[in-house]
Formats: structure tokens, C-alpha cells, sequence
């Protein structure tokens, strides 16, 4: 459960400074910042692809109509690439199956109202783009994961410190559970009460445990549904290997592993991090 965490809290006196900053460098609404960020290139980097996925479903969700025609045209070609990323890797399926039920939802409603919403564009192309998300949707759902051949070292032959010492490192339960059907060995390891109470307390306030607590018949509490349960109520933190980030010196935006060559004294306390949801805050201002 480590990794970069992406949880900052901005007022909004400081969302609108960073916001004419950008304004400045030519960053004036979200169709241009995520015209000229190169996500095409990012969705190629393990440490960036959640980042962008999470960004994708985002605006699916509420930023849909606020592109312009090129930047709903990017969008979509960014969104073709991720699709056969996955389905050429198998990697990550379950990330896009819930961009792309969010997305589909809101192309339906869009399309289903069309006249009561702005569109940009005919509605003809909404059309084609839903029944290509759609389509999009099944070939994902007809995904087969095939066992490659590997005569090397595997899951099953790690001890069971190291397979423990695995699954620790995840923040997502979903993960757990799935990593736990691959063998008895981790299916038993993912049903530790620890690993799932220790999940809880990582995403979860305690307050937050006494509104939902959970016990079995004999008193104990039952972490796993416990997690799962206020999962439905309360969002969990978000972590990615690598974020955007802003430096106010420079008012620009960048990934943080890459770095810039920022000309400030102390560049470290000009960068601030922006998490999928800051950066489309920026812009509805």
C-alpha cells in the first residue's frame, strides 16, 4: 500500500491563482490543457496509466460537453488507444470496463436528450462514438486471459513471507480478491484479517468505522466486508506512480518524474501535486 497519494486539499483562493497562471502560458480551459499534455504518450508509462484513466473517467462523467470539438476528437483517440493497450496486454481490464460504463452512461443520456444539451457536433457522431464504446465494452468482455508457458520462478514457488509481503503492497481490495483466486496458497493469505483490517484503517477514518461496523457470530469484526461496505459510502485515497504537478515559479504544468528545469532557488517548494480531480477543478472556475 504504497505508493504516491494523491489527496490534497486546495482552497479555492489558491485553485484561482494557479488558474491565471496557466491562464498566462495558454492553459485557458480543460480542452486545451488536455489537448497539449501529451496523455497519448503518458498511457505508455505503467507509473502514469492510472492517472490518465482516472482523468478519462472523470470528465466522462461531468467534463464530457465541456471540450471542444479537437479536444472531444483527442479524447476518443487517447480513450481507442487505452482500449487496445489493454486488450493487447491484458493489463488493467478492470480500470477500463468502469471508464468505459461511465462513459457509455453518459453518451446515453446525452444522445437520449440530445436538444436539451449543448452538443459539439452532429448527433450522428455521438451515435457512432456510443456504439463504439459499446463495442468497445464487449470486445473487453469477451477478453480471455491466457496462461503463458513460463518454465522459470512463479507465484507458487515465492515462501510465504514474499506472497504476504505482495499482497500488503496493494491499496485496492479488488486486486486482493483477484490475486487471491490464482492459487489456495494466496486465497488463503487474502482472507488474513490483518491485511484487510490494516486496508480499512489506510483508506477509512475510525468515526467512519463505528457508523458500519460489521461482526460475525462470535463478536469479531469482519474486516474484508467491512472494507467493501464503506467503499459504497466514502471514497478511498487515490494513488498513482506518478502525477502531474504545478510549479507556481514557472506556472506550469508537468510529471513529476520527468521534472522540469524550473529556474526558482528551491524548486521543490513551488511544485504542487494535482490529482485527476484538481486538475478538472481548474478549470471550472
Amino acid at each position: 500500500m504504497k505508493n504516491v497519494n494523491m489527496h490534497p486539499k486546495k482552497g479555492k483562493k489558491t485553485i484561482l491563482e494557479m488558474i491565471q497562471m496557466l491562464k498566462r502560458h495558454g492553459y485557458c480551459t480543460l480542452g486545451e490543457a488536455f489537448n497539449r499534455l501529451d496523455f497519448s504518450s503518458a498511457i505508455q508509462d505503467i507509473r502514469r496509466f492510472t492517472y490518465v484513466v482516472r482523468l478519462l473517467q472523470l470528465i466522462a462523467k461531468s467534463q464530457l460537453t465541456s471540450l471542444s470539438g479537437v479536444a472531444q476528437k483527442n479524447y476518443f483517440n487517447i480513450l481507442d488507444k487505452i482500449v487496445q493497450k489493454v486488450l493487447d496486454d491484458h493489463q488493467n481490464p478492470r480500470l477500463i470496463k468502469d471508464l468505459l460504463q461511465d462513459l457509455s452512461s453518459t453518451l446515453c443520456i446525452l444522445v437520449r436528450g440530445v436538444g436539451k444539451s449543448v452538443l459539439v457536433g452532429n448527433i450522428n457522431i455521438w451515435i457512432c462514438r456510443l456504439e463504439t464504446v459499446l463495442s468497445w465494452q464487449q470486445q473487453l468482455q469477451n477478453l480471455q486471459m491466457t496462461k503463458q508457458v513460463n518454465t522459470g520462478l512463479t507465484l507458487s514457488d515465492l515462501p510465504l513471507h514474499m506472497l504476504n509481503n505482495i499482497l500488503y503492497r496493494f491499496s485496492d481490495g479488488w486486486d486482493i480478491v483477484t490475486l487471491g483466486q490464482v492459487t489456495p496458497t494466496l486465497y488463503m493469505l487474502s482472507e488474513d484479517r490483518r491485511l484487510w483490517k490494516k486496508l480499512c484503517q489506510y483508506h477509512f477514518a475510525e468515526k467512519q468505522f463505528c457508523r458500519h461496523l460489521i461482526l460475525s457470530e462470535k463478536g469479531h469484526i469482519e474486516w474484508k466486508l467491512m472494507y467493501f461496505t464503506l467503499q459504497k459510502y466514502y471514497p478511498t485515497k487515490e494513488q498513482y506512480g506518478d502525477t502531474l504537478h504545478f510549479c507556481r515559479h514557472c506556472s506550469i504544468l508537468f510529471w513529476k518524474d520527468s521534472g522540469h528545469p524550473c529556474t526558482a532557488a528551491d524548486p521543490d517548494s513551488c511544485f504542487t501535486p494535482v490529482s485527476p480531480q484538481h486538475f478538472i477543478d481548474l478549470f471550472k472556475f
